[in-house]
């Protein structure tokens, strides 16, 4: 990873020489801008108002403009000499609980590499000295012409820094909350507690970026002269008029997902375990009742039909005995014997 940043980290008398690297990076896919007519490439250039003509990098400087649109000019050397202690050193001001730190500050993040050999044991201490203490510390910096607050703590072996907000820069959340006043009852904060604890937690490695995904399917299609993908038809949505009703049916909805998943599991092992004996060669007695206990009624009707000669020469005390149950099994078994001699 290619270094932001060099400078050290001051920890009370000791000094640490580090190296900044970002410890995030985007993939989101970026478009430029095009002429619709011809494809073209649109540029921005940098034009000075006053002469209207094109000017290069090294004729640009900066300048604060005042309130009635003067312009100060503020030179790289006005700012060399500006009063910072912190233009290469992250200077570490406070350790403090994790928990202090409000994560509405919380900014970049990037990853403190040690700088030589002579920064492992330095470094390896403070990384050592915050496991223990289970805090974080809290820290100035100087970085792209500003100074900044920033938060040091462990990730792995390594010292992560996360840029921090200044609390001044945090806004109040005034306004942001509904006026209206609103009464939530029991009932309804245990169905809600009911459908967190139904949908349950989610390991934030199985998350991923479904947007970006599409959008790469809909380039390659372009690319390749295809016709791009058809987004889903969205869902219908319905107003919500009943808050218990919705939260009674989310609950449902979410446990019957659980349910069938796990019911789609069951079933695919009954169908493995049953797999020898419809496949096998030779029937068990289990599997050759079954049809027959099915197929018996019909049964005794044809043969009611087709052998009436037969049924008459059968004596007295077999027709009483045919209508007792014993006497139904032996029909039934004359019935599948007829079959097999068919």
């Amino acid at each position: 990873m290619r270094s932001i940043w060099n400078g050290a980290i001051s920890f009370g008398l000791v000094s640490i020489p580090i190296k900044l690297v970002n410890a995030t990076e985007s993939h989101a896919i970026s478009f430029r801008q095009v002429h619709t007519e011809d494809n073209g490439r649109i540029r921005y250039r940098k034009v000075c108002e006053l002469e209207d003509r094109e000017v290069s990098q090294a004729e640009i400087g900066k300048a604060y403009e005042d309130a009635d649109g003067t312009m100060i000019p503020i030179s790289d050397e006005d700012l060399s000499h500006l009063p910072i202690p912190t233009a290469r050193t992250i200077e570490i001001v406070a350790f403090v609980p994790a928990d202090r730190i409000d994560p509405l500050q919380m900014g970049a993040a990037y990853y403190l590499a040690a700088g030589g050999a002579q920064a492992a044991k330095p470094y390896t201490l403070l990384r050592e000295a915050l496991k223990r203490s289970n805090k974080v510390a809290i820290a100035k910096y100087a970085l792209r012409g500003r100074e900044r607050l920033g938060m040091l703590r462990v990730v792995g072996d390594a010292i992560a820094m996360h840029g921090l907000l200044w609390p001044d820069e945090v806004r109040a959340p005034e306004g942001v909350a509904p006026d209206e006043h609103v009464t939530i009852r029991d009932k309804e904060l245990d169905l809600a507690d009911a459908l967190m604890d139904t949908l349950g937690e989610v390991d934030l490695e199985d998350l991923h970026d479904e947007y970006r995904e599409a959008l790469e399917e809909v380039i390659a299609a372009k690319a390749s002269g295809e016709a791009p993908p058809e987004s889903p038809a969205p869902a219908a949505g319905g107003k919500v008029l009943d808050l218990m009703a919705a939260l009674e049916n989310s609950v449902r909805a979410a446990r019957e997902s659980r349910g069938a998943e796990e019911e789609a599991e069951v079933r695919q092992l009954r169908r493995g375990a049953s797999a020898p004996k419809e496949t096998g060669a030779k029937k068990s007695t289990s599997t050759k009742k079954t049809p027959a206990a099915k197929k018996a009624a019909p049964a005794r009707k044809l043969t009611s039909k087709a052998g009436e000669g037969a049924a008459k020469k059968t004596t007295a005390k077999s027709t009483a005995t045919a209508k007792s149950a014993a006497g139904k099994k032996a029909a039934t078994k004359k019935t599948a014997s007829r079959k097999r001699t068919a």
